[in-house]
């Protein structure tokens, strides 16, 4: 069985440093195709979003490539030693946190998808990549017993506060690019 060959071939801690690649490659679908998207797609997308979205979809169309890869760019620094302390030490805690959010975030880009009817920056790596290695990395913890349920709904919450630096590497970004 493929699952028995990939626990047999991957360790946990090659695993968990995997995350940090699979973030990189997602979110450089999202650096290369925000901007030519919005420009391209803005005007036909801003009439099919419900008018509470209508400004956060307006803010993003004045967004660069550049200005997102500084958020990336943040994200990245901060995720390091939270995944060095997963790989190395077994600190799964702020480590699943992050990828319960990752996680939930592949609904985000499946339902923008769907709603407006075309492929959305993000959608694809988000399906191919960011799905298939979040279902693995937790079946993986869980099967070895170094997280359960209770430390994942705990580390949700955590995994949240991800969103404040988001929030911040775009302004940073805005304001340096």
């Amino acid at each position: 069985m493929f699952l028995n060959w990939l626990d047999a071939h991957i360790s946990i801690e090659s695993l968990s440093w995997l995350f940090l690649a699979v973030f990189m490659i997602h979110d450089l679908e999202e650096i290369i195709w925000i901007e030519p998207w919005f420009k391209k797609n803005y005007t036909k997308v801003s009439h099919m979003v419900p008018s509470t979205v209508q400004p956060m979809l307006k803010s993003m169309t004045s967004i660069t490539s550049s200005q997102f890869a500084v958020a990336v760019g943040i994200e990245f620094i901060l995720f390091i030693p939270i995944t060095f302390l997963a790989a190395e030490y077994h600190q799964f805690l702020i480590f699943i946190g992050v990828n319960s959010i990752l996680f939930l975030h592949v609904f985000t880009h499946v339902g923008q998808s769907l709603s407006i009817k075309m492929i959305t920056p993000g959608v694809i790596t988000a399906i191919f990549i960011v799905l298939p290695y979040s279902v693995y990395l937790f079946y993986r913890l869980l099967n070895e017993g170094l997280i359960d349920w209770n430390l994942i709904l705990l580390s949700i919450p955590i995994g949240l506060l991800i969103i404040p630096v988001v929030l911040v590497g775009h302004f940073i970004g805005k304001r340096i690019v």
